[in-house]
Order: C-alpha cells, then sequence, then structure tokens
C-alpha cells in the first residue's frame, strides 16, 4: 500500500490517544478536473464492502477501492514546514509530485 515514516505515526498515534478511542484512519486521494490529487484523511468507523484495510505502525489504515493504485507507492510523512507541522503526501502517481531535494 503506502509507507508511514515514524514521524507520521508517532503524531496519528497522539491523536488517537488524545480522542481516547481506537477508529482506523481513513486515507483517500481525489483526482481534480486539472488531473492533480487532492488528499483527505480523518478518523472514521465507517466501513465499505470495497475497502481495504491494513495496519502500519501500529495504526489500523482504511482505503477506498478507488484510491487505492493512487497511493500505492505513496510516503505520509510529518514535517516542518515555514515554522508549521503538518502531514504531507510524497507520493509519485501524483502529476504535480516533485521528489524532496537534500538541504
Amino acid at each position: 500500500m503506502f509507507k508511514i515514516t515514524d514521524n507520521a505515526a508517532k503524531q496519528i498515534l497522539i491523536s488517537l490517544d488524545q480522542m481516547n478511542e481506537k477508529l482506523p484512519l481513513r486515507v483517500a486521494i481525489k483526482v481534480m478536473p486539472d488531473g492533480s490529487f487532492h488528499y483527505n484523511m480523518g478518523f472514521d468507523d465507517h466501513k465499505h464492502e470495497t475497502d481495504k484495510q491494513f495496519e502500519e505502525k501500529h495504526i489500523q489504515f482504511v482505503v477506498d477501492a478507488a484510491s487505492i493504485p493512487l497511493i500505492t507507492g505513496m510516503t505520509m510523512d510529518y514535517v516542518e514546514i515555514e515554522g508549521k507541522h503538518e502531514i504531507v503526501f510524497l507520493n509519485p502517481n501524483d502529476p504535480n509530485y516533485k521528489p524532496p531535494t537534500d538541504v
């Protein structure tokens, strides 16, 4: 499916602990009219028959069938950008993907 960095896993597990619930994290991609990807994620206890479920780094993930081929090879990370921490998706399937460069 996709990879998740230790930093991203740690942040998601912190969020789960704060919620006091063990909900799976749903990750979905919507392809926009211009072909770019819009990423969605959120804790979700609704299960659909065509969803794919897997566990990575003690986190349960759910992915809808349409997103599965789009997330293959993707990496989810938690980074600091311009002084703000956020989850980012590094996805070579995304037409706007630019590999990170070492600074």
